[in-house]
């Protein structure tokens, strides 16, 4: 059978799959598996021997995964994991949060800037959306609504806010992404230093003009705050400021690797804990705990994407698809414009890490054959899928901000609040796309 066909009947097959709710890193490994066994079984212009496929089939399935989790370089992601959550516990998230509140109180929607913020701080140490979203939630939803901020705006700025955990490094994203494509993490780091920046500038513009278009949503706190409090607590944020400084500084300066520096920063977030007095055995308990969940799942999917991934190789299909839009003559800025197309409508059904190891195997031999960047291309990539965490039905940002308020704010007012932001996401990826420099101009001084 033609190694094409296969491979575009396993497209199809964990589309279709994904629609019927069956988990990725099943519907992945599943159609992987019996792919891999059709390629060997039934080679082109000879007749089904399943006798053949036995034992290369066997052996790709133990030896790959294996290889692939016992890597160096994947053991970034719980430490990174690890990393986020015992700096959430020893509370220096809220320190972030509280000094932007204090400074950014004269804006107009200063509260609602300070937890775009604050969510911007989370991500500087964690790399994961989800959990800057149901941290940050926890904080300051409950204060804005307490100073009189329309539900849309107060529950819309964190779950838009959280999603800068996937581009403001450390990144888990940019790490799977790294690892599949064969990139330098370190390098896709620095590239989404700038865009992370644009985005959070970006959020930010957003609540002064909607709190100016409709003061009744953002009322300005009667509360007066002395220079002093403010001063007070920026300090606060020194143990924020030291950790990122160590991470990014270290990784920019060529100090660190990136798995290095996630081990780096876990140590260093654990004796500040400690000698802040701020962690106790509890507290460690409970991010490990978090840490072995989320890596857990993320591992999961990951196994089962290595295997498609393979899968794909032996088919050739990306191959064939790049050279038929080569002979084509297929305009860039139209593959261009498809590929956005794909990444959003994906977003709308499937979590982030999913669409990453599905869609690689198929995008990168394309993006390569147009002579683009793979570090620009995979900055694209995760912005389009931030866009995707807030995006309906599935948004998964909004679904982790709808089961910490209740019943106290509707899922269709959440959505409401974040379609706001959605505008500034399409002006930031209209930037990186047609000023690629935004993105490879940190990374080309490394």
């Amino acid at each position: 059978m033609d190694p094409i066909i296969v491979g575009a009947i396993a497209l199809a097959s964990v589309l279709v799959l994904l629609a019927l709710r069956v988990p990725i890193s099943f519907s992945l490994g599943i159609v992987a598996a019996i792919g891999i066994f059709v390629i060997y079984a039934w080679r082109p212009g000879s007749t089904f021997h399943p006798e053949y496929a036995w034992a290369p089939t066997f052996s790709l399935l133990g030896n790959s995964p294996y290889a692939f989790l016992t890597s160096y370089t994947l053991s970034t992601v719980p430490l990174f994991i690890f990393m986020g959550h015992l700096a959430f516990e020893a509370g220096f998230t809220t320190d972030i949060y509280k000094a932007a509140r204090l400074w950014l109180t004269k804006i107009p929607g200063g509260v609602a800037a300070a937890s775009v913020v604050g969510c911007g701080g989370f991500s500087a140490i964690t790399g994961s959306s989800v959990a800057c979203a149901a941290a940050m939630g926890r904080i300051a939803i409950p204060e804005m609504l307490k100073f009189g901020y329309s539900k849309a705006l107060a529950s819309g700025s964190v779950a838009i806010g959280g999603t800068l955990g996937s581009l403001i490094p450390p990144s888990i994203l940019f790490i799977l992404y790294g690892v599949f494509a064969e990139q330098s993490i370190a390098k896709l780091f620095m590239a989404a230093v700038i865009p992370g920046l644009l985005s959070l500038a970006g959020y930010i513009a957003v609540i002064v003009i909607w709190a100016k278009l409709y003061p009744e949503a953002a009322p300005k706190p009667v509360e007066k705050i002395s220079s002093g409090e403010r001063w007070h607590a920026l300090g606060q944020c020194w143990s924020m400021i030291a950790l990122f400084a160590v991470v990014i500084g270290g990784i920019y300066a060529g100090f660190f690797t990136p798995t290095e520096a996630a081990g780096v920063g876990a140590i260093s977030t654990l004796i500040l804990g400690f000698a802040l007095k701020r962690l106790d055995l509890g507290k460690v308990y409970a991010a490990l705990k978090e840490t072995a969940f989320q890596a857990s799942m993320i591992f999961a999917i990951a196994i089962g994407g290595k295997l498609f991934v393979n899968f794909m190789a032996l088919t050739g299909f990306a191959a064939f698809l790049n050279d038929f839009l080569i002979a084509s003559d297929v305009s860039m800025i139209v593959v261009l414009g498809a590929l956005i197309v794909l990444y959003v409508m994906l977003g709308m059904f499937m979590d982030p890490i999913g669409i990453i190891l599905l869609t690689l195997p198929v995008t990168l031999p394309i993006i390569e054959g147009y002579g683009l960047s793979l570090i620009w291309f995979g900055v694209i990539v995760v912005k389009l899928l931030e866009v995707g965490l807030v995006t309906p039905p599935i948004g998964l940002n909004v679904f982790v901000i709808k089961s910490i308020v209740g019943d106290k704010i509707g899922l269709e007012t959440i959505f409401k609040g974040v379609g706001v932001f959605l505008l500034s996401d399409v002006v930031v990826i209209a930037l990186l796309l047609f000023i690629p420099a935004l993105s490879l101009f940190l990374p080309s001084l490394m």
